[in-house]
């Protein structure tokens, strides 16, 4: 990676002796937050000439803004981070709070080494260079160490690390994310295409344990410390268990599916189900959930897509499954909690509804075709597997019991 040239070199006061000057690499592992599931990294400097000891933190993000306009900017992709210094009993201290082991490794430099990547610090905490634009896989904290040890060495770290692997950047999404479940579907569902792609090994250092794995590989790491130990959060099951849950209610429906009597000569004839009162009132639920998720999502990846500067959600091709117009079978959701039967429509709305469900299914089986010919890039496993089948069912039920459809009558 290319780092902007370290201008007005010669007004950086360097020490005496690179004899006293140690690195460290600090590596922290994941949390229980959303924003810490990745792990952390920094560099502690212990220079005994001037009896500093400071840790650099690239981490840091500034929320006096207020954090509903922080939250506004980051959707939007406006992601400034900063580096800031300060001791390793305080870093260590928000660490041990957090319930977080950290480790601390030597890095094995050379003087001259150790000198460039001591101007590059000093360059680093000039107030003009400290805020940076923030991307969680390509310059974060831990890219930053990385590109920063790369240029010390010669670019010799990035010489040694160009080994494709078989891990996609939605494979290390999924797995540092599986202690929050809902959290790992919603960023499946949410990113395209541009994390399907395999990983090398320099990119891969985007993940602290991976960064401190290769330069321990490499030989560039020694004196390890275990300088807090804890048990680190546990994998829980997958969000997606229960999406596919939904196909047992779902499947019973189906069976309970009978011939409808004609209650009245403005009725259409039709199908209802069984036992309605709670028949439709499951249907009422499984329908709340879906069309709150489906919405919500279509909703975010259309809105993402038109503002957001993530291009990770753009032109996503899961919005052939999640509509934002899915929202609006809300207002249906509730007529089958509150009614306990299928609600009466116009002759209109139930052509309507027939063919929103029917549109439903035709780009379902289209996201699934693109999905298994490759006709995408993007990897929709996960959603084939355990949302199709529940999608193309509740419009099934939907379509033939979910409404009785009535005439309109006339009088001349």
């Amino acid at each position: 990676a290319s780092l902007s040239a370290i201008d007005n070199a010669a007004d950086i006061r360097m020490p005496a002796d690179f004899n006293r000057v140690e690195f460290y690499l600090i590596t922290v592992d994941t949390g229980n937050h959303v924003w810490d599931n990745f792990g952390h990294t920094a560099l502690r400097m212990v220079d005994e000439n001037a009896g500093t000891d400071i840790v650099f933190n690239w981490g840091l993000f500034d929320t006096s803004v207020g954090l509903m306009r922080f939250g506004a900017n980051f959707a939007r992709g406006v992601m400034e981070y900063q580096l800031g210094v300060s001791p390793p009993h305080w870093e260590l201290s928000r660490y041990q709070g957090e319930a977080r082991t950290v480790w601390q490794d030597r890095l094995v430099l050379t003087n001259t080494q150790k000198r460039q990547l001591y101007q590059r610090l000093s360059w680093n905490l000039r107030p003009e260079n400290i805020v940076y634009d923030y991307d969680y896989f390509f310059d974060n904290c831990t890219t930053r160490v990385r590109d920063y040890l790369n240029e010390a060495l010669g670019g010799s770290l990035a010489e040694r690390s160009q080994m494709q692997l078989q891990n996609t950047f939605r494979d290390e999404v999924t797995s540092h994310y599986a202690n929050l479940p809902l959290i790992a579907l919603s960023l499946d569902v949410l990113m395209n295409s541009r994390i399907d792609r395999q990983m090398s090994q320099w990119e891969q250092m985007f993940l602290p344990a991976s960064l401190r794995q290769h330069l321990n590989r490499l030989g560039l790491l020694a004196d390890g410390e275990l300088l807090v130990e804890f048990t680190p959060p546990a994998e829980k099951p997958s969000a997606y268990l229960a999406v596919i849950a939904l196909l047992i209610p779902l499947m019973l429906l189906v069976i309970s599916v009978r011939k409808a009597s004609i209650a009245s000569f403005t009725s259409q004839p039709g199908f209802t189900l069984r036992a309605p009162g709670l028949s439709y009132r499951v249907l009422g639920l499984i329908a709340l959930a879906i069309c709150l998720f489906s919405g919500i999502y279509g909703s975010l990846m259309v809105l993402g897509w038109m503002f957001s500067a993530h291009l990770d959600i753009h032109a996503n091709i899961n919005l052939l499954l999640f509509w934002p117009t899915d929202l609006l079978g809300l207002v249906m959701s509730a007529r089958w909690l509150l009614m306990g039967k299928a609600p009466a429509v116009s002759r209109g709305r139930s052509q309507f509804i027939v063919l929103y469900m029917a549109l439903h299914v035709i780009a379902a089986v289209v996201f699934v075709l693109m999905g298994l010919t490759g006709l995408s890039a993007q990897n929709t496993t996960s959603l084939i597997v355990f949302v199709v089948p529940v999608l193309i069912l509740f419009a099934l039920i939907v379509t033939v019991a979910g409404f009785r459809s009535v005439r309109s009558l006339r009088f001349t």
